[in-house]
């Protein structure tokens, strides 16, 4: 059966999933959630939602599913540890190989790969089950019939609902840089749903460039469920209570073949960013929301009138207390407005802006909605068999549990009648069964009190086996690699295919995948997404390479089927020991992650290990198209310009994959690091080698450059 998963910000949200139909919740704890933000949740509250998640059949996975530093290992086990004693059904990382440690040192545990870590492939999918990840989460950029392939390798998960990342995920810097809030490490403070001017015609007014309408796939999950897809994911942990219900029962109608427009309205008025997209895997293009950011909800009405203090809108929607709008004008946010009087052929708003007539009114919080979300309730269904006969033990039975109680004896006046036991039984408890109840009984006497015990004893023993305790896992001391450091003399540069450029490992990248060739004795740059289009394309270079420089963990298999050395990238995000140690194995070289400081690097400098110390900062990879493929008009250049609010300038490099043009974001000055005990690696994809002249020391060199997280630490 497949699966829907929905996400739980709050106890709020995860018991609104569950009562709607989901068949499992992810959630976070108070540390390592990718969701920081969210309330999420504490040791106890995760084992009483995993306790009645259980006894409705349901599963709870939990995510710690942020980067982990060195010396936040031992928290980070046990945290694992706690979790899975808790009841969690699987915990999510992001970190391939603190999760094969993690399987090491506590093999009980499942294991599922988050999308943070980017598996978009066949390779990336090997390497999730050799480390002993049993589900992928897969990249929101897999194409669906590279979705298939992996599903024949692995169980995997897909989105189908909820805000996209403009950024192929886990490879997001921006906030990072930008504002020291990382997203490897839950505190995305989304920098990418700001304005932005780019220089091209047509996009140099200030506008959402960045920002992607949120996903639904709807009714094309079937494409998902024929490929395989074993879990359908709504995304969402920091949204409402009444979005979480309306999407799992917008879902959950769909699979079971029932009406599902009435939720999907809900869902709709809990959130959505101006319209809907099918996304990358399903093949839609329509990605961007340029207009309007933020919650644009359902179009209700138009303004038609001033009437005293408020304003009259004609609309066929029953609107109530509690509701709240949100005004467009010109397509654009014109204001806020809330419910204030019923009317014939419409209703009342009051607004702190002043509206005008035609003004578009939609409908941003439906209380009705909110109301449905908090009071339904989710049972499973049980039976039992109520035995009560003179001279024989009270007997209640079903669901393959069987409890006695007290002997029964003769009623001697009025006998306890079979509609008695019935309404006895019907009280669960506060546990979440809808009992049918049959009743043997020949006319006896049985005090209420031992009736009442009787009913408690069979629905505890049925609890305890449809949720069972599971036995706790003692703590146990991971094996913890120790590191031998090197003298850090090499050095390695990333340059445009066909730059000549001096450095003990030069890594080219091209400009298009078509027709494309390599400098003698260069490496190759493969980004994080790789399709098996990209890879038909680009197999004959792939052969000519001296090695694969790659930024995804799928690398690992790729480089083994071509027989080529490997060099693992910034993207693999190597913030701890074991991380290092584990690319280690597969890799000849393995560059640490960009948000350490000179101090934790220095502390991770194994041999063979890198440090990007300046240069050209990539900060997003964008695999569609911004200009919303306009191709006809496209000046095909291949550096554009992205200009934020504040006027700072991140450039936009273009190159062409399988599938058209893909962009790189860099930040907006140049890094310049330096680096202490590894090995240096400069980044010239923009084709300023300036940095070459002293590759340790960039800063001597680059002129208005930022240090970055060298000296910056992430908390």
């Amino acid at each position: 059966m497949t699966e829907i998963l929905a996400p739980a910000g709050n106890e709020q949200c995860a018991y609104a999933a569950l009562h709607a139909g989901a068949d499992a919740v992810y959630l976070g704890l108070t540390r390592f959630s990718a969701r920081e933000g969210a309330e999420n949740f504490c040791v106890s509250a995760l084992e009483a939602l995993t306790r009645t998640a259980h006894l409705l059949g349901a599963k709870v996975y939990v995510a710690l599913n942020t980067l982990v530093k060195d010396e936040e290992l031992p928290a980070f086990f046990a945290a694992a540890r706690e979790a899975w004693n808790a009841g969690a059904d699987a915990i999510l990382l992001q970190d391939l190989f603190l999760g094969r440690a993690l399987k090491e040192t506590y093999p009980e545990i499942v294991l599922h790969l988050s999308t943070q870590a980017g598996c978009c492939n066949v390779y990336g999918a090997q390497l999730a089950r050799e480390c002993g990840f049993s589900r992928v989460v897969l990249a929101r950029e897999t194409p669906l019939a590279d979705l298939e392939a992996v599903s024949q390798i692995v169980e995997t998960e897909a989105f189908v609902q909820g805000a996209l990342c403009t950024c192929f995920s886990g490879q997001c810097y921006l906030s990072s840089f930008a504002g020291n809030n990382s997203g490897n490490r839950g505190r995305c403070k989304q920098p990418c749903r700001k304005r932005y001017t780019v220089d091209r015609a047509g996009f140099s007014e200030p506008a959402y460039a960045l920002s992607l309408a949120d996903l639904s796939a709807g009714e094309d999950v079937r494409k998902l469920i024929r490929a395989g897809v074993s879990s359908l994911k709504i995304e969402g942990r920091m949204r409402s209570a009444a979005y979480v219900f309306s999407a799992v029962s917008y879902y959950r109608a769909l699979l079971d073949g029932t009406p599902a427009d009435e939720a999907f309205r809900d869902m709709k008025r809990a959130y959505n960013r101006g319209g809907y997209t099918r996304g990358i895997t399903l093949g839609d293009e329509r990605l961007l929301s340029r207009d309007v950011q933020g919650h644009i909800g359902e179009r209700v009405g138009t303004v038609v009138r001033a009437q005293g203090k408020a304003y009259f809108v004609e609309s066929g929607y029953a609107a109530q207390k509690g509701d709240g709008f949100k005004i467009l004008r010109g397509g654009k946010e014109a204001g806020g407005a809330r419910f204030a009087a019923s009317a014939r052929n419409g209703f009342l708003i009051t607004s702190p802006e002043k509206l005008r007539i035609g003004d578009e009114v939609r409908l941003t919080l439906c209380a009705r909605a909110e109301e449905r979300a908090l009071q339904k309730r989710r049972t499973r269904d049980v039976s039992v068999t109520v035995t009560l006969r003179a001279g024989e033990a009270m007997r209640a039975e079903g669901e393959g549990v069987l409890v006695t109680g007290a002997v029964c004896e003769t009623a001697k006046s009025a006998p306890l009648t079979e509609a008695d036991v019935a309404v006895c039984f019907q009280k669960t408890d506060g546990l979440p069964f809808a009992p049918r109840v049959s009743v043997r009984t020949d006319g006896v006497f049985v005090p209420k009190s031992a009736l009442n015990a009787l009913r408690r004893a069979f629905f505890a023993a049925l609890a305890d086996k449809l949720a069972p305790s599971r036995a706790p896992l003692a703590e146990r001391t991971p094996r913890l690699p120790a590191l031998h450091t090197d003298d850090g003399r090499m050095t390695a540069v990333i340059v445009p295919a066909g730059t000549p450029a001096a450095a003990d490992i030069v890594i080219e990248k091209l400009s298009s995948y078509r027709g494309a060739a390599l400098s003698e004795g260069a490496w190759l740059y493969l980004p994080p997404l790789l399709t098996a289009a990209d890879e038909a394309l680009l197999a004959p270079v792939i052969r000519s390479a001296a090695g694969l420089y790659c930024e995804g963990t799928y690398g690992v298999f790729l480089a083994k089927k071509y027989q080529k050395p490997l060099f693992a990238g910034t993207g693999w995000n190597l913030t701890n020991r074991v991380a290092v140690a584990g690319a280690a194995e597969y890799a000849r070289y393995a560059a640490l992650s960009k948000e350490l400081t000179v101090r934790e690097q220095d502390a991770l400098a194994a041999k063979g290990t890198f440090v990007l110390s300046g240069g050209d900062c990539k900060v997003m990879d964008l695999c569609y198209c911004p200009f919303q493929k306009t191709c006809k008009t496209c000046d095909a250049r291949a550096v554009y310009t992205l200009t934020d609010e504040e006027g700072r300038a991140f450039p936009l490099r273009r190159y062409a994959a399988s599938d058209g043009c893909r962009f790189e974001v860099y930040n907006c000055l140049p890094l310049a690091a330096g680096v202490g005990k590894p090995n240096a690696l400069a980044d010239c994809s923009l084709g300023d080698l300036t940095i070459l002249r002293n590759v340790r020391e960039p800063s001597a060199v680059l002129q208005e450059a930022t240090r970055g997280h060298a000296s910056r630490s992430l908390a």
